[in-house]
């Protein structure tokens, strides 16, 4: 008796149980996308293509579904001239992924012309590549992350309003930091809907597209230079997916891209592609800050349930700043001293990575679940954090980013808040996965009328950083389920005749173009180009008058021999802004700093004149 009452109640309780599983899987798979191949006609054989000009070479990667048994495995590229169309390159393609890289050198970039990409008899894909706009001072980049197409959380929402209003300002160059894919076993069939969810803009313009970890196959990425990861969750270092797919994942997303500055692959025989792209004027360092990254399991005190997470608010954060931990390595940061000093058609500076250089979130996950330090982040290791901003504050270079799933503005510091670079991390396109800039005290030196969260903090790693904007998704998210967890995109306004940086952000499905359309809270937002080296601690040397318009100068330190900062300035007149109690020497050019031109310069220094050869 006493075991037939047992077994009805655990029979009962199967029932129920398999019931109540049932219903979250079926839940689940509600809330992923269907991730398919769709059948095509051969007409349509090519998805899309993306492309980029720089230093007069075009270099230009078409996507193909896969191909029948049989099928040319040769594509062609033509220009149109004077109403006929020219075969300027030919290609093979790649079966391994279905790429078409074509690459055309000595390239006229004065002026725009039509192509069109040709696969077989019927397979055309036609597109625009644009005139570099040097004599544009206004340069638009559109920028976005996180392009989840789970319908869990709106990502299975058409991107069609990103599409019209990346039309409407007729951006110059489209910005997509990482995780374009969310799949982490079929990049293909996900990075062929990208291609038809984003192709109509990206044909027209060039775009720069940086695979990030869930790109790459994986929840989150320390790279490690190549090594295998065997850890779940890759906080060991490495990667998790087969090499093949990586290479396959990285040929899609970043051939096209400009060659990169130091070719050399890394364990594995992955390649890297950090590299620099001139645009308007305006050059671009696009940076890897997860290839080289070490993955801190095993390295460093574990002080959580997770080795890359930190829970006790009362750890020593120098204890995780351990000896040996890498985050761009020395061959990006070789590339970064390079760049910051070389002018050469330039004006403005912009680095581009995945993601910012601090620990830019609290909460993560729910509105309880707050983190106090992430080493997934980029405030991690201090060290490498900290090298990294001095190499991109020496040539006053904003910094454009994604990845956190939650937008903002910060000015980071070193040794002192606010003595480094500017960052805007953009919101996601579709938010994944929540989080809250929301810190336990107010910030300091806030400015008026700002909320209590922006100012002056400590990030989880100490790491000296100033908000001051956050697009803090709702407690509970509901109703607009893009905006409510705070979905969007961002648009960078580069103006190079007055040197500003204006940051927008705007959420889903608005006209940018109407009045009455707002941003989220604390945007929009100008800084100067010169605010991204402009320490408080300093002072002004006396005017320097230049007979020629917009020089390079370079500022050393006379006691060090080291490089303060290398610039090309806005007009003749230039008032170098100066640590304290020391000299310097100054160089200057007018494409590069080739002539010594001033000794002793202090602040507080006379006022001169120099005339440049």
């Amino acid at each position: 008796m006493k075991f037939s009452k047992w077994f009805s109640v655990l029979a009962v309780v199967l029932i129920f149980g398999g019931i109540a599983v049932s219903q979250q899987n079926a839940k689940k798979r509600r809330d992923r996308a269907v991730l398919n191949i769709p059948k095509f006609e051969e007409a349509d054989t090519i998805c899309f293509a993306l492309y980029t000009v720089s230093d007069n070479t075009l270099k230009l990667t078409a996507q193909l579904y896969p191909l029948a048994e049989g099928a040319p495995l040769k594509a062609c590229l033509e220009i149109e001239d004077n109403g006929l169309w020219e075969e300027v390159a030919s290609t093979e393609i790649i079966k391994e992924g279905w790429t078409a890289p074509f690459r055309v050198e000595k390239w006229d970039d004065s002026k725009t012309v039509s192509y069109r990409v040709i696969h077989g008899k019927k397979a055309t894909y036609e597109g625009t590549i644009r005139k570099n706009p040097t004599d544009k001072e206004e340069i638009v980049v559109a920028a976005f992350t996180g392009n989840s197409i789970h319908p869990g959380h709106g990502g299975d929402i058409s991107r069609q309003d990103i599409i019209d209003n990346v039309k409407k300002v007729d951006a110059d160059i489209l910005f997509f930091s990482g995780d374009q894919v969310y799949d982490h076993h079929r990049h293909l069939a996900a990075w062929l809907k990208f291609g038809r969810d984003f192709g109509e803009i990206i044909k027209d313009r060039p775009t720069i597209c940086l695979p990030d970890d869930h790109d790459a196959g994986q929840p989150n990425l320390w790279g490690e230079s190549g090594k295998i990861s065997t850890l779940g969750g890759a906080s060991d270092g490495g990667y998790s997916r087969p090499a093949a797919y990586v290479r396959e994942v990285e040929r899609a997303q970043t051939s096209h891209l400009p060659d990169p500055v130091d070719p050399h692959k890394i364990q594995q025989g992955i390649g890297v592609w950090f590299t620099n792209f001139k645009w308007g004027n305006v050059d671009f360092a696009i940076l890897e800050d997860r290839k080289f990254k070490t993955g801190p399991a095993g390295r460093v005190p574990k002080q959580g349930p997770r080795p890359d997470h930190i829970r006790n608010p009362e750890y020593d954060p120098a204890s995780v700043d351990v000896d040996g931990a890498v985050l761009l390595g020395e061959r990006q940061l070789k590339f970064l001293n390079s760049w910051s000093s070389d002018w050469q058609d330039a004006k403005m500076k912009v680095a581009l990575s995945a993601t910012i250089f601090c620990g830019g979130a609290h909460i993560h996950g729910g509105a309880n679940g707050r983190l106090h330090a992430d080493m997934d982040s980029n405030g991690w290791p201090q060290s490498g954090r900290n090298r990294a901003l001095d190499s991109l504050r020496k040539a006053f270079a904003f910094h454009l980013a994604g990845d956190q799933h939650l937008a903002t503005i910060f000015h980071h510091g070193i040794d002192e808040f606010r003595d480094a670079i500017w960052s805007f991390c953009v919101p996601s396109i579709a938010n994944l996965y929540l989080r809250w800039w929301e810190p336990l005290k107010p910030g300091a030196n806030r400015e008026a009328n700002s909320p209590e969260y922006t100012g002056d903090h400590l990030d989880g790693f100490a790491n000296k950083v100033t908000n001051y904007a956050a697009a803090n998704p709702e407690r509970k998210p509901a109703g607009n389920v893009l905006n409510t967890r705070s979905a969007g995109f961002g648009i960078v306004r580069l103006n190079t005749g007055e040197r500003t940086i204006k940051m927008e952000c705007w959420p889903r499905n608005v006209d940018i173009t109407d009045p009455k359309t707002s941003q989220y809270p604390g945007w929009p937002k100008t800084i100067s180009q010169f605010d991204n080296y402009n320490p408080t601690s300093w002072g002004k040397a006396g005017e320097i008058a230049f007979n020629v318009a917009d020089p390079v100068v370079e500022v050393t330190d006379e006691l060090s021999k080291e490089v303060l900062y290398t610039v090309r300035i806005k007009g003749k007149i230039f008032r170098p802004h100066l640590p304290k109690g020391t000299t310097f020497t100054l160089k200057a050019g007018r494409n590069a700093s080739d002539q010594t031109v001033g000794t002793r310069l202090k602040v507080g220094s006379e006022k001169q004149s120099i005339t440049l050869k």
